[in-house]
């Protein structure tokens, strides 16, 4: 892999414009992935701009502070068109951005993909893919700590913290290991705040997610004689709420911690079709799972989206799917 590090960091030396992005309803590695880049790039005297599809979450809001995140609009189209650079992070896949992916397609800047997902699409001229890593931040510390090792400051670290605690479930997801932990004693050495960021993340959320969390919990149905479980959120249980499909990041964890559970799914309904979460434990690959459905992600977690489907119609297709892999 250094030698993508080398042609990226080459390209940092050569470029003056960057437009970075990330997937569809951005989580904490995903924005403090960008956040931490576009940091490292601005410091470097770098024209940057971070453009999501999705708003950030408000438990994610604190990683703004550190470098602003724009929330696309067509208003943007020339900011993007005009970059030298375009670079997305945490996904491999213009299906995940797809609000602007014409306009990223029609662009002439150069393009890369720093990721840890399996079977990437063809779209960028550089990728840096690590399907072995738990988080792409860890993957991006390394990137960092090879252009320029100096330059990781606080802001930058608490921002990469952030993204390696989330994505290894608080240190605790099987792809966890000591090269995890050295990077984060030296962020922790870079003066983060572990406390500050988990309370920031996991500590500051309103009593609507409180009152969602209760009715996710109450939705569990257990299938395959208790191998299978799934959450089931339709809209109406978010306007009961007052809450968002945002609020639901981290329920995945409720469907895998019931005893004799070794696949657990989250069903959220949108008004344009069903978000599904898939999770598993040990050798059991939901990401195949999520591919029947146009989806991917990882071995143990990974998603999908499927259209053309009643809320019901697509819990009843995907479990009876599980139910086939798991035989």
């Amino acid at each position: 892999m250094k030698e993508q590090f080398s042609q990226l960091k080459h390209i940092f030396e050569t470029k003056q414009s960057f437009v970075i992005t990330t997937h569809v309803n951005p989580d904490a590695d995903a924005i403090g992935s960008e956040v931490a880049l576009a940091s490292f790039l601005h410091n470097k005297g770098k024209q940057v701009k971070i453009v999501n599809q999705s708003e950030t979450p408000d438990h994610l809001i604190f990683l703004t502070k550190i470098f602003p995140v724009e929330t696309y609009s067509s208003h943007l189209d020339h900011h993007i068109l005009k970059a030298d650079c375009f670079i997305v992070i945490d996904t491999n896949s213009p299906k995940r951005f797809s609000a602007f992916a014409d306009i990223v397609q029609k662009s002439k800047a150069y393009k890369v993909c720093i990721d840890h997902h399996l079977e990437h699409d063809q779209f960028a001229d550089l990728y840096i893919i690590d399907t072995e890593v738990p988080a792409a931040s860890e993957l991006l510390y390394r990137i960092l700590v090879y252009v320029d090792n100096t330059s990781i400051t606080k802001p930058i670290a608490d921002a990469l913290y952030a993204g390696i605690m989330t994505d290894t479930g608080s240190f605790k997801f099987p792809k966890t290991d000591s090269e995890t932990h050295t990077i984060t004693a030296d962020l922790l050495a870079r003066g983060v705040n572990p406390y500050e960021i988990y309370q920031e993340i996991f500590e500051n959320g309103a009593i609507n997610k409180l009152h969602l969390l209760g009715k996710a919990l109450e939705s569990i149905e257990m299938h395959d004689n208790g191998k299978i479980s799934a959450m089931v959120l339709p809209r109406s249980v978010f306007s009961e709420t007052n809450s968002s499909e945002a609020d639901v990041d981290n329920f995945t964890n409720y469907v895998l911690s019931i005893k004799g559970v070794i696949v657990g799914l989250v069903f959220v309904e949108l008004s344009d079709g069903v978000k599904v979460s898939f999770r598993s434990k040990g050798d059991i690959s939901v990401n195949t799972l999520a591919k029947q459905f146009n989806g991917g992600g990882h071995k143990n977690a990974a998603g999908a989206r499927i259209k053309g489907l009643l809320l019901r119609e697509a819990v009843n297709l995907v479990i009876e799917k599980t139910k086939l892999m798991l035989r």
